[in-house]
C-alpha cells in the first residue's frame, strides 16, 4: 500500500510523492536498509500481469543519491538511467530492469525530488 510521502518517509513501506495522483499512477519508492527501491504503480493493476513477477529497480543509497542529483542539475547518471521521450514519458533504467512512466507520473516524481521527498534518511 503507498502512502504519501513525508519529508523523512520512514524506512518501511512504498511512498510516493506528494505531488502524485493519490497514488493511482506514480513512482514509488522504498527505504530498505542501505538499498532503495523503485517500482511502477501501474503494474499491479494492470490484470495482465497476474502471477507475473514485478519489476523493481534495486540500487544502493548512493547510487540513489547521485541519481537525484543528476535529475536536479539535467545530468545524466550512468548506472540508473532516465530516457525523457519527446512526449514526456520516461524510461528508467537499470541493468536489465526497465519502468516506464507517463509524462504525468514523472513529472511528479521530479517535483517530489525537487522537493527533497525521496533523498535517503
Amino acid at each position: 500500500m503507498s502512502t504519501t510521502a513525508r519529508p523523512r518517509p520512514a524506512e518501511h513501506g512504498w511512498f510516493t510523492s506528494s505531488r502524485s495522483n493519490n497514488g493511482n499512477q506514480c513512482v514509488e519508492v522504498r527505504f530498505d536498509g542501505n538499498t532503495v527501491q523503485v517500482r511502477d504503480s501501474k503494474f499491479r493493476r494492470n490484470p495482465m500481469n497476474t502471477g507475473s513477477a514485478e519489476p523493481i529497480i534495486t540500487v544502493d543509497a548512493p547510487v540513489w543519491t547521485a541519481f537525484l542529483h543528476s535529475l536536479l542539475t539535467e545530468h545524466h547518471h550512468p548506472d540508473l538511467i532516465a530516457h525523457v521521450s519527446p512526449d514526456g514519458s520516461t524510461t528508467l533504467r537499470h541493468k536489465d530492469v526497465r519502468l516506464r512512466f507517463t509524462a504525468a507520473e514523472w513529472e511528479a516524481f521530479v517535483a517530489g525530488v525537487r522537493d527533497d521527498e525521496f533523498a535517503c534518511v
